[in-house]
């Protein structure tokens, strides 16, 4: 799996001018599930977002925070299979390493759930729905997390 993470002020995902998911401070991350992910690779995914230490305190300072330091951060998650696009090739880029529906949704809730279960607020986008994600790039700090079956 892979995410993209942004640390935020503030992200919302709108869905035909309806806000799906909200979050203030706290990390905007986009999943892209590969095919032959499983759980333990989306229960290892969320572990590690949760102890990712790219917060700040209050008024700014070192990246020396996590989820996991509470604070009152939340998570916004948003799935996107375009993060598994290959552009090694001609103009248009193939997806044929993104995993299909059936299996990305519920890896995708999967994370979502250990998360809330480890403690984050969370808030979803729409699955396989068409998105506007809005957020507030704080810093900018944008990181990917990726991880395999082999941790």
């Amino acid at each position: 799996m892979r995410a993209l993470v942004q640390r935020v002020s503030w992200a919302r995902v709108r869905v035909d001018d309806e806000v799906v998911g909200e979050i203030g401070r706290g990390l905007c991350v986009l999943v892209g599930v590969r095919a032959g992910d499983d759980l333990a690779v989306a229960s290892a995914l969320a572990d590690k977002l949760w102890r990712l230490r790219i917060l700040a305190p209050a008024g700014g300072g070192r990246m020396d925070l996590s989820l996991a330091d509470g604070g009152g951060a939340g998570v916004l998650v948003v799935s996107q299979f375009t993060l598994y696009g290959d552009t090694s090739r001609g103009r248009r880029p193939s997806w044929s390493a993104a995993a299909p529906r059936e299996q990305a949704e519920p890896l995708v809730a999967a994370v979502v759930e250990r998360l809330a279960e480890l403690g984050a607020a969370t808030a979803t986008g729409r699955f396989g729905a068409h998105m506007h994600v809005e957020l507030d790039n704080d810093g900018p700090v944008t990181v990917l997390v990726e991880v395999d079956a082999a941790g």
